[in-house]
């Protein structure tokens, strides 16, 4: 099953996908609004014909900015959208690329897309051990 996982924020958004039991970085979307935003999410979903979507959900105000942004992702594609803690992932996404060694402009580059990344992989390990 191929997988989407998402860090949602106000102006851009990382992506990582999965085929299988590992996640990994895709890209980071910066937009405008939020349509323009699930526009290139569901071109992203067709071109890589993406079967499920997993998007953080982080505490507070930006939780509830990030549900709703959810429940119109559901609505423009059609699909479930599944949501995964992402409790202190950005923080976690900057040093292992640290301890990995990547440059720091790659790092700031992609830092969203790490971080989606390790909601995705979450999201993936939760799964496996309910079935195990």
């Amino acid at each position: 099953m191929k997988l989407l996982g998402i860090d949602f924020g106000k102006r851009k958004i990382g992506l990582s996908v999965s085929d299988g039991k590992l996640a990994e970085p895709y890209k980071v979307i910066r937009f405008k609004s939020e349509r323009e935003a699930v526009e290139r999410i569901k071109t992203i979903s067709k071109t890589l014909c993406i079967e499920k979507v997993v998007i953080g959900l982080s505490e507070g105000e930006m939780a509830k900015k990030t549900e709703n942004f959810a429940e119109k992702l559901e609505k423009y594609l059609g699909k479930r959208v599944y949501f995964q803690d992402e409790t202190l992932t950005t923080h976690e996404a900057k040093f292992l690329s640290k301890e990995a060694g990547i440059k720091r402009k790659k790092r700031k580059a992609l830092e969203d897309a790490y971080s989606a990344t390790l909601i995705l992989q979450a999201y993936i390990d939760d799964e496996k051990s309910c079935r195990e």
